[in-house]
């Protein structure tokens, strides 16, 4: 991974504790290595996850180390999105009923992310790992949040999403509810 300018151990193992605090409290905000997108696709895809990118840098990065399977956005089980999408994330694999962790995990590389409600379009959090309710702001349009937040609707069945700015990342589980506020 020191083709995307990470310490393929450490930083891994760094990004890997930021990713289980970010989903294990969504709405929260973690400090991971920079790149933040780049450390997080690197920390989940190997030779068996199938991934979709327009990263050429990471496509690369990837494939140099015989861990790239490539797959369609609707077929991928990790989509890497920069800022906006061309395809629509209400597409991506959502699982089955009995197969919930068949759903697709998005990373979006956005330019800020806040715990409060400053910096893009603002969501209201609730359920597991929420303390009662609460907000996230996220600089992705918010059609694109609204499309996220209907994969949200059938739960167990859905898609988790990873939110990365340059240095931080948070997370929103399947299992979250949320809404477009």
């Amino acid at each position: 991974m020191r083709a995307l300018g990470l310490d393929p151990v450490h930083d891994t193992r760094r990004t890997f504790d930021g990713l289980l605090e970010a989903m294990s409290r969504p709405g929260t905000v973690h400090a991971v290595p920079a790149p933040a997108d780049h450390a997080v696709v690197a920390t989940l895809v190997d030779h068996e996850v199938t991934l979709a990118t327009d990263d050429e840098t990471l496509r690369a990065a990837l494939s140099e180390q015989g861990r790239l399977t490539r797959a369609p956005y609707g077929e991928a089980d990790i989509v890497h999105a920069r800022e906006h999408t061309d395809w629509d994330v209400r597409d991506c694999k959502r699982g089955s009923l009995t197969e919930p962790s068949d759903g697709a995990t998005v990373v979006y590389r956005v330019e800020t992310l806040d715990d409060d409600a400053d910096g893009g379009t603002t969501l209201g959090l609730s359920g597991p790992g929420v303390d009662g309710t609460t907000t996230l702001s996220v600089a992705l349009p918010e059609a694109e949040l609204s499309a996220l937040a209907a994969t949200h609707s059938d739960y167990p069945r859905g898609v988790d999403a990873i939110f990365a700015t340059e240095d931080r990342v948070a997370a929103l589980p399947r299992s979250v509810p949320m809404e477009v506020v």
